[in-house]
């Protein structure tokens, strides 16, 4: 916790007046809800640092060899189209 207040340089008079403010601001029943919260929070956050860093940390183990380039497409050469399509007789007769 001291770790943690050094970082903004707090004292113990500053924690406690924000500890009044913020109890003032949201109330005595909401307090704990925003701490769970907060903390779930904090727990998500380290989860996915922790996550990003194993991931990290395995690229950087992986000793396989790099993969070779693929070979170049072979371009076919386009053919005589085939007669598909077929003759369509139309449903209904013109009569003129």
């Amino acid at each position: 916790m001291n770790a943690m207040l050094g970082i903004f340089n707090l004292g113990g008079g500053e924690v406690v007046l924000i500890l009044v403010v913020v109890l003032i601001f949201f109330g005595a029943k909401k307090v704990p809800e925003l701490a769970k919260g907060l903390g779930q929070g904090i727990k998500e956050f380290k989860k996915a640092t922790r996550e990003v860093t194993d991931e990290v940390h395995n690229a950087m183990d992986d000793n396989t060899p790099p993969q070779r380039p693929l070979s170049p497409i072979k371009q076919v050469q386009p053919t005589e189209p085939q007669n598909t399509v077929a003759q369509v007789t139309p449903a209904v007769k013109r009569i003129d």
